[in-house]
């Protein structure tokens, strides 16, 4: 969601071109007026009543998705099968009663991805990468958290990602399309090609083996007709081992980078009731911009009922900065607009990190946070600039090497 300030600014130099463009930028909004009272969907939507029973065609929803706002009815179930799985992969018994369980989440931050990148690349090079039992995605974070969470040995796809490609190679601009009555301004077939080539069948196969050995690789999406965050489970996915479920792993990371009115939401078909329907999903950070598990769930009361013990760690990293940043904003309506953006998107952050400090307070899980230093000041010139996300891709990566500073408590606590 941190690229889409950026993108207003875009749009800025755009409106400042001069007469000529804006008034073919007139006869455009006078189309897309036009255009809009002829437009409909054909989508089929699922009903608001029968939201809960929609299932994902061709896999069992129960157990590769839960809303992100409410405790799944099936929790204990879920952590039953995921202790067994790591008793037989041997992380957990009677001999590792106190075993570490590190939990990594990496937030959304557009571009500014290239600074988790960089430092999980560090980390690695410093020796003291652990590896993490659960990871998390939103947004860019979807973007990292399967090569993240396979560990080291993908790293470098990860600086590949964040060094190499920019704007032209995320984004395809179809603004005029958009004006039209379309559902974006740009076009994702570039991000969408990018993903594929990354996610493909083999790194599939590499994630349902990590997730038979008890790992959880978890990707969050907002259901954009319910108003709800979602939160999939990629290892359970990849379980399956098919075409559909590759093409659905796909199709949900892109869903949790597609920032809304930019890229253009992606459709999942689901049953309800034996008919096909479409369900609307965007950018994870519409909702949640990290995530861990619904703060409903109790793990405390989990692990008692178990009977073990288990140390937790949780280490989030914050692809943006947190704290207030000055700047001299001009009276003009897309710099105001866009500058307020970028602030609502930091305060949702901070408190979407105050919320999972909260949780792992309640559960005692011991907290790490990990943000952009506050003295990187670099500018971007475009949305996804290579030379901007390569400086901040290095500064996270000397942060890595040298050892984190890890904040314990969120800003201002």
């Amino acid at each position: 969601m941190r690229a889409l300030p950026a993108i207003v600014e875009c749009f800025s130099r755009v409106l400042s071109a001069g007469p000529r463009l804006w008034r073919l930028t007139a006869a455009v909004c006078l189309l897309a007026a036009l255009s809009a009272c002829a437009t409909t969907s054909v989508r089929q939507v699922v009903p608001p009543q029968l939201v809960d029973k929609a299932e994902v065609v061709g896999l069992n929803s129960q157990r590769i998705r839960i809303w992100g706002d409410a405790a799944p009815k099936n929790f204990a179930a879920m952590v039953k099968k995921f202790e067994s799985q790591q008793k037989a992969a041997g992380i957990t018994g009677r001999k590792k009663r106190n075993a570490i369980h590190n939990m990594l989440v990496i937030s959304g931050g557009g571009s500014d991805g290239a600074f988790g990148a960089g430092l999980l690349n560090g980390w690695t090079q410093s020796g003291k990468r652990p590896q993490f039992t659960v990871v998390t995605g939103v947004s860019t974070g979807a973007l990292m958290a399967p090569f993240a969470f396979l560990g080291p040995r993908y790293d470098h796809v990860l600086k590949e990602f964040y060094t190499k490609y920019s704007t032209k190679d995320i984004l395809k601009p179809a603004v005029l399309a958009g004006l039209l009555g379309g559902s974006a301004v740009g076009d994702s077939d570039p991000l969408a090609a990018l993903i594929a080539k990354y996610l493909n069948r083999s790194l599939m196969r590499e994630i349902a083996a990590e997730h038979q050995k008890g790992r959880r690789l978890l990707v969050g999406t907002t259901n954009l007709d319910a108003e709800r965050p979602v939160i999939w489970n990629m290892g359970e996915i990849a379980s399956a081992g098919t075409k559909r479920a590759l093409q659905l792993m796909r199709k949900v990371v892109l869903a949790s980078a597609s920032i809304p009115g930019v890229f253009p939401p992606v459709l999942i078909d689901v049953k309800v009731n034996g008919k096909v329907r479409q369900e609307m999903h965007v950018d994870g950070g519409t909702t949640d911009n990290a995530i861990l598990l619904p703060i409903q769930t109790n793990i405390r009361a989990i692990d008692k009922s178990l009977g073990h013990k288990v140390r937790r760690r949780l280490f989030i990293v914050v692809n943006s900065h947190v704290n207030p940043e000055w700047k001299n904003v001009k009276a003009k309506t897309v710099d105001i607009a866009g500058r307020s953006i970028a602030t609502l998107i930091k305060q949702q952050t901070i408190g979407d990190i105050l919320k999972l400090y909260g949780y792992a307070v309640k559960n005692k899980i011991e907290f790490r946070l990990a943000t952009v230093p506050d003295d990187f000041r670099e500018e971007r010139k475009e949305p996804f600039d290579r030379a901007y996300m390569t400086k901040l891709f290095k500064t996270g990566r000397a942060l890595g090497q040298t050892g984190i500073k890890w904040r314990r408590r969120p800003v201002g606590l």
